[in-house]
């Protein structure tokens, strides 16, 4: 007679069927639009899926509803980064196709649009021996080496894993931006013409390869300077395209060798610096 295997629980249907539910929420619910002092600021969709996402957790509701353990519990949150990397995956040939027949806009737009990749790694600079000092250890380099959008969502998942802590790193700068970055640039582009930067610079800066994030500074330049607002949409548009095209490589090829480079030198004597202000072995 033969013996009865039992079913063992993967959590790949429990995440897709959460997913799928989250999500439906989440553009039931809509954008979250405000004003703060005058300013527009719109947070997207994402935002719900993230909260309820977090709230789902086996850490919160699940403690509270025993029931929801057994739809999301430990399998599932083992498996969602596995789905989570292979979900990158067609969205990066998803950028390919749309931005590769455009390469042609590179080489037209000038070199200071070209040159603008390099700021997303001089950020680095300050980011990441801070993230040392702060204690995220070898998540400092996951979570600095970039803005931390979808393609370094996918650097990170294929070289290191999601659930390392380079990806742990990377996920962490990926909510905290969705949430923190939108408001951020919100206030940070009209602050910045008020000091004196041009509209045409500020409206370069918006395209950081993140949708809701250029959307909020783009909205909150054109407020500002609604004279401009045909020059800040064609500036943002070429670059968010910019970063769509070379962004990836950058990151890929410059930008994370760099922060393995920092991290190697840079970590033990940060470390040291932090147990002297703190006072204890870290």
């Amino acid at each position: 007679m033969e013996e009865k295997t039992s079913k063992v629980r993967t959590g790949t249907v429990n995440c897709m069927i959460a997913a799928l539910i989250i999500c439906l929420i989440a553009e039931a619910i809509g954008p979250l639009e405000f004003q703060v002092m005058g300013i527009d600021v719109r947070i997207m969709t994402m935002i719900w899926a993230i909260i309820i996402g977090i709230l789902l957790s086996p850490h919160l509701l699940g403690k509270v509803i025993p029931a929801l353990q057994k739809v999301i519990s430990k399998p599932e949150i083992e498996r969602s980064p596995f789905l989570l990397s292979m979900v990158l995956y067609p969205l990066g040939i998803m950028f390919g196709i749309s931005a590769g027949p455009q390469i042609g806009v590179v080489f037209e737009a000038g070199l200071a649009l070209v040159l603008q990749e390099f700021g997303n790694m001089g950020t680095m600079l300050i980011a990441l021996p801070l993230a040392i000092f702060m204690g995220l250890g070898r998540s400092s380099v996951g979570a600095t080496f970039s803005l931390c959008r979808d393609t370094a969502l996918g650097i990170t998942g294929d070289k290191y894993g999601l659930n390392s802590d380079e990806g742990i790193g990377t996920l962490g700068t990926y909510i905290s931006g969705s949430i923190f970055g939108t408001l951020f640039y919100s206030f940070l582009a009209p602050i910045s013409l008020m000091i004196g930067f041009h509209p045409y610079a500020l409206a370069m800066a918006s395209g950081m390869g993140s949708a809701s994030m250029m959307q909020a500074a783009t909205a909150a330049l054109v407020n500002a300077a609604p004279a401009y607002e045909e020059q800040i949409l064609a500036y943002s548009a070429t670059s968010g395209l910019l970063t769509s095209v070379t962004g990836v490589y950058m990151e890929l090829f410059l930008a994370l060798p760099l922060a393995n480079l920092m991290y190697k030198k840079l970590h033990r004597p940060i470390e040291g610096l932090r147990a002297k202000v703190f006072g204890k072995k870290v």
